[in-house]
This record gives structure tokens, sequence and C-alpha cells, in this order.
């Protein structure tokens, strides 16, 4: 049964979500499509582009993301704070940077003199567009819809291109946002895109691991905000006080976790318990023939919200859930 969006959001609970959009017809979203032997790869640098410039406007941080031939994945960061903190201009910049805007508005963002009516009026208008640049229906909206209509446009058609709604997970706690990122930055490896994580063309762990190797050869921390990619939303550290703003782990353990699980999904031993078992795991206290499970099938093991099971039951009314409607692996 359809469960409403506003549903499936709660920020008090998490700031964290997966979202997974398909496409509808045929045509591939990318690669190449052996039904009609067209090539179209290019719109994964379309879709890639188009996601990373989305999160420097909206106060949505991308935290991982991987674009497959008919679908992608995303896990999103909601800054509601950053939200808060944007003065009038600033809301009205970013959100003309994408949508034209009312005259009333044009005329706000050029300065020009508006009566007391006028500016309460544009008041209104910019609590809106706070909301909404905070909002994750208008992120993936603003990418799914501009990809649908370029879609359609080199295709000479009309229609739709995505499969109705995109679908959307929170993760409820720190067990389940590192096992849907590996499940996310790992799906071209079980899919056998790829051999290794970081070769994984268009995903986040590419940028990720390309940024660190580059400043392990500086001889830099790769764990620093300053050393990793720009247009990610950061990993911080382990949980402290006063740690920065970004994930709750540490990159070079996170990198560790994916090239321990890629290897597992390789060796086809998914529900092998290793004695080599990442820190990450150590410190979240996960088992690794249950992060494996999780990190393989997560999509399928949780349904609108995910997290350990002692989690699930405590925040599952805050969704509107009266039930679990999960096989639980943590």
């Amino acid at each position: 049964m359809t469960v409403a969006r506003s549903q499936q959001i709660s920020l008090s609970d998490t700031p964290y979500y997966h979202c997974i959009s398909r496409c509808v017809r045929r045509a591939f979203l990318c690669g190449k499509d052996r039904y009609s032997g067209r090539d179209y790869e290019h719109r994964r640098g379309w879709l890639e582009e188009r996601i990373l410039s989305l999160q420097s406007i909206f106060c949505i941080d991308v935290c991982a993301y991987a674009i497959m031939s008919n679908h992608f994945h995303i896990v999103l960061h909601v800054d509601y704070d950053k939200a808060e903190k944007l003065s009038q201009r600033e809301v009205v910049e970013r959100w003309m940077g994408l949508f034209k805007g009312s005259t009333l508005m044009q005329r706000f963002q050029n300065s020009e003199s508006l009566s007391k009516a006028e500016l309460d009026a544009v008041g209104l208008v910019v609590e809106q567009w706070r909301s909404r640049l905070r909002d994750i229906s208008w992120f993936m909206r603003s990418c799914n819809e501009w990809l649908a209509r370029e879609a359609n446009r080199e295709d000479e058609c009309s229609g739709r291109f995505w499969e109705g709604r995109f679908k959307s997970q929170a993760l409820l706690d720190e067990k389940a946002l590192a096992a849907c990122m590996a499940y996310v930055d790992l799906n071209p490896v079980r899919a056998k895109m790829a051999k290794l994580p970081e070769d994984s063309a268009f995903t986040s762990i590419k940028q990720r691991a390309e940024k660190a190797r580059r400043a392990r050869v500086m001889s830099h921390n790769p764990d620093h905000i300053k050393q990793q990619p720009i247009n990610l939303f950061p990993f911080s550290g382990n949980p402290r006080k006063c740690r920065p703003k970004g994930l709750p782990f540490r990159l070079r353990d996170y990198l560790d976790l994916l090239d321990w699980t890629s290897r597992k999904i390789k060796k086809n031993k998914r529900g092998f318990v290793a004695d080599d078992k990442p820190k990450i795991l150590q410190r979240l206290g996960v088992e690794p023939a249950n992060f494996l499970v999780a990190a393989t099938q997560f999509e399928f093991r949780f349904k609108f919200i995910a997290g350990a099971l002692a989690t699930l039951r405590q925040k599952s009314a805050n969704f509107g859930l009266r039930r679990l409607a999960v096989s639980g692996v943590f």
C-alpha cells in the first residue's frame, strides 16, 4: 500500500534518507540498450552533474550515490539548521538559480524599492521556498524532471520517463547509514560492472577514493574534511564532543569496510563470519554476517525505515507505521 511521502520523512528522528528512482520505459537511463542498439552512457554524466549541482543549491547534502543502467541510488542528508539560518536574499538567490520566480520576486532580487505590502508578500514566498530547500521531494523532483525533459528531447518522444515517484527509506541509526551507503557504493560491484569499488564510474566512492589517494600521496590526513571532495558530505570521524558536521565515521574505516565487503561479495561468502572484522563494525556492534546481508540486500530487507530492530520499534510510530514491514538484520 502506498504511504504518503510526509509519513516517510521525519527530520526529528533522522536527517538521512536513501532514495531510488527507476526508469519506466525500455530505453535505458544510461549504458547501451541491447534492443535499440543505442548508447546512452553519456546520460550518466548528465545525472551526476545535476545531482552534485543541486546539493549546492538545496540545504541537502549528498552522502553517496550510484548511477546504474536503468536506475540510480542516492543517500541524502537534510541540513535543517542551515536552511533556517539563510537570509531572505540567500533563499531567493538559491531558489531562483533553479526557477524563474514571479515579477515581484525578481524585483526583490534586483534590490528594487518595494512597499510594505509587497515586502510582506515576499516574506511569505521566502518561507515557502526555505521549506522547499530542505525538502527531499523537491530535490528529487528538480533532478528527475530535468533529466526526463533532456532524455525525451534526445529520444524525440514524450511521456513518462520515471516509474511513478521515487522510493524513500529513512536511515534511523549509524548501523543503517553505514549499511545503506555500502549498499549504494557497491552497486556496480554487485552488478559486475566494476571489479573494485574505486573503479566504479559515476559513483560517490570513486570520487572519495581518488581524493583520499591524492591526500595520502601528499602526506596529508585523508580523513580531514579539507582533503575530501567538496561536493560530497564529508566524513568527520567517530562521534565525539565538538565533532565537525559530517558523517559519523572515519573515512579510512569506511574505505576499509567497503574493501572488506566487496571481497566477500566476489567470493560469494555473504554469510561467512570473518575474523578480520572491520573497525567500524566493532564500534557499531554489528556482526559481519548481518552487515553483509544488509549491505547486499538493503533495498529489499527494509521498506520505509531502516535501522536496528530496537530503533525501528521505538520510532516506527513517528512515521505513522502500525507494524514493521522489515526483515531485521541488526
